[in-house]
């Protein structure tokens, strides 16, 4: 897809989201836009206390957000706007094998964006959760869970309120719901057999 040039619109959008501020133990930077999307893009990584991970990694969870327009407005888009979204976290096996968790995770989403007054149309997702138990040289690490949610919609009005409803969606996948910035985290561990 060539170069279309600056969109003014897209300008003051991008703008706005990289003036917004965040939890202090969310750590989210701006990062590389995924090519051939839309014409435009702005893409985020989150990272939920990622000093307590290993070296470029959390080991509560993370996101990605981005950010798309396209002035043509696809019609499958219903506008000019599309966000695309990725959140998941690490959760205790028995959490993890709750039938209702994807179910959860989803309306945590909905519930975020109507928090932040993040009206949208045309949303679409999958909520997958993922069980694990190692073997072999990986047996010590025991078992373990995952949540992971993708999604995307089309927004309405201004991008804030929908990347602070993002950001709060990979916190409360992480175990920090909102009003919680400064509370320990209890983390995912993998359960070792004796």
């Amino acid at each position: 897809m060539a170069d279309p040039g600056p969109s003014r619109p897209f300008e003051r959008a991008a703008a706005e989201v990289r003036a917004l501020a965040f939890r202090s133990d969310l750590v989210v930077r701006e990062i590389a836009a995924p090519g051939g999307l839309a014409p435009h893009a702005l893409a985020l990584s989150a990272d939920v206390r990622p000093e307590d991970g290993e070296e470029g990694e959390s080991r509560y969870g993370t996101g990605r957000f981005v950010l798309l327009h396209d002035p043509d407005a696809p019609e499958a888009w219903g506008g000019p706007w599309r966000i695309v979204s990725f959140a998941q976290a690490p959760l205790e096996p028995e959490i993890g094998s709750d039938p209702l968790l994807a179910d959860v995770a989803w309306s945590w989403l909905l519930d975020a964006l109507a928090s932040h007054d993040a009206a949208y149309h045309a949303e679409a997702g999958t909520a997958t959760k993922t069980l694990s138990r190692g073997f072999g040289s990986l047996a010590a690490e025991g078992d373990g869970s995952q949540i992971e949610l993708r999604a995307s919609w089309s927004p309405e009005g201004s991008p804030s309120g929908h990347v602070q409803a993002w950001a709060e969606l990979v916190c409360m996948l992480a175990g920090l719901p909102p009003g919680s910035e400064g509370i320990e985290v209890f983390t995912a561990r993998r359960m070792t057999r004796d």
